[in-house]
């Protein structure tokens, strides 16, 4: 059997993280076995499905490398054969007219609630014909569902459930204007899709014995279905913004690695022994549901960031500088030439080990490219004293006589004038971090220095002196 699995988000919202570990699951699932990855928008909800977010969904599922195999299948397109189906059903007396007002369903549904019934729809035009349908209304079709025994599925992470059939409502197939209700929709596409495993969230599990059902009414080859936990926030309550529930893409502009993300999500609910940076090939060969949990996972930012900081770490630094300067590119207030980009290049390294998103990296990173005087915080305007910019000032002359520019003899010199002035490193190292880059905190200073170079350290020492009205004859 050709293993063929789907991942079907409504776009009348933005891709969240929970269905991204969707997506990732049935890509991985598919991948696994040398199978087939589809992708099916379901906008037959055509008040409610937008551009924007249909939009929103294919271009982060391609910048998650989770894009189908073929390209998406608009659902909203199949309405006829939708359509078909519902009456192929009523021809073979496997599904009905119903004819019931809204006011009707309403009384039927307090009715069995006040009777303490389990099911709200009565079945009252099951078996009566359409001859006594009331003049001008017009029906909506139902499906004839089985009255007595119980629907079982045997699910790839929930195992065996069951439920009673008297619980399964005779359900509505088409709506009174002709369009087809989701339960039916999503039957008939996933099997003209082909598709083999049903993989989603666990809240679709009731839909699931529905949908059964209507695959047995048709003749059909139920898919197998596995059914995930959902995620939750940190406090164990329902995803919301507070907790992490954003649109993917707003993850992407706070500086998260796609790659990074689908690793997180992946090991949010499953798992693979203790294992927890795992590549996309090895995630590949790895996924099972045997692993996957039956609890709620729970959404938990410092662990994203955590591994999102070992991803920034591992990056290809050529790469990484690339990305670093397309996000300086937004910046006007940047200086962006060959020796300004070429900063960047260098000092990479040192910039990415304190980083946990590519947004703090670009922001830690733009003291290479800004323009005399450098812009301070709060604490360095503190901490740079007319002492502090005295001793800075005489180091010039220092770092003027350096023979080979370079990290090593750069760290010897100024470590050399600090005694020279009885003074510990940390006098001469703060002040001259604060000059050069704005901030108390940076990659080495003495790292600094060198990819500045002696022009662009005397430049920015003499501007930050002069605008503090200090000199040094």
């Amino acid at each position: 059997m050709t293993i063929i699995t789907r991942f079907a988000p409504s776009p009348t919202g933005l891709l969240h993280i929970g269905g991204v570990r969707t997506a990732l699951f049935n890509y991985l699932f598919a991948k696994r076995f040398s199978g087939k990855y589809l992708v099916r928008i379901e906008d037959t909800d055509r008040e409610r499905s937008t551009k924007q977010a249909t939009e929103a969904i294919i271009n982060g599922l391609k910048w998650l490398g989770l894009s189908g195999d073929e390209l998406p299948i608009f659902q909203h397109k199949n309405i006829k054969r939708h359509q078909d189906v519902a009456k192929t059903l009523i021809d073979t007396g496997a599904a009905y007219y119903c004819y019931c007002s809204p006011q009707e369903l309403q009384e039927m549904r307090e009715k069995a609630l006040k009777e303490g019934k389990r099911s709200l729809y009565n079945g009252c035009w099951r078996d009566r014909s359409p001859a006594d349908a009331p003049k001008g209304v017009k029906p909506v079709i139902r499906l004839k569902t089985d009255l007595v025994g119980e629907t079982l599925i045997k699910d790839l992470v929930q195992g065996t459930v069951r439920v009673e059939n008297e619980l399964i409502d005779d359900f509505i197939l088409l709506r009174a204007d002709g369009s087809p209700t989701y339960m039916l929709s999503v039957v008939v596409d996933d099997h003209d899709m082909q598709i083999s495993h049903v993989i989603r969230g666990d809240d679709h599990l009731n839909n699931a014995f529905r949908q059964t059902q209507l695959f047995k009414a048709m003749g059909w080859t139920i898919p197998v279905f596995a059914h995930i936990p959902l995620i939750h926030g940190y406090d164990g309550t329902k995803m919301s913004k507070r907790h992490g529930a954003l649109g993917v893409e707003t993850y992407r502009d706070l500086g998260y690695l796609p790659e990074a993300l689908c690793n997180y999500l992946l090991r949010l609910g499953w798992s693979h022994g203790n294992d927890e940076i795992i590549s996309r090939e090895q995630a590949i060969k790895w996924f099972n549901f045997d692993n996957v949990g039956q609890s709620p996972s729970r959404f938990d930012l410092d662990k994203l960031n955590n591994t999102n900081s070992i991803y920034i770490n591992n990056y290809n630094e050529v790469d990484l500088a690339y990305i670093v300067l397309k996000e300086l590119e937004k910046r006007p207030d940047l200086i962006f030439t060959s020796d300004t980009k070429g900063r960047i290049f260098s000092g990479i390294g040192g910039l990415k080990q304190r980083a946990k998103t590519i947004e703090e990296l670009s922001n830690n990173a733009t003291f290479y490219l800004a323009k005399p005087p450098i812009p301070m915080d709060s604490k360095a305007l503190e901490i740079l004293d007319k002492e502090s910019l005295h001793l800075i000032y005489g180091l010039l002359k220092t770092l003027k006589l350096i023979d080979k520019w370079s990290e090593t003899n750069i760290e010897s010199a100024i470590k050399i004038y600090a005694e020279e002035c009885g003074v510990k490193l940390g006098k001469v190292a703060l002040p001259l971090r604060i000059a050069l880059t704005g901030a108390t905190t940076s990659p080495s200073i003495f790292e600094v220095v060198s990819i500045l170079g002696w022009d662009e350290v005397s430049l920015r020492i003499d501007s930050v002196c002069r605008k503090s009205n200090i000199s040094v004859q």
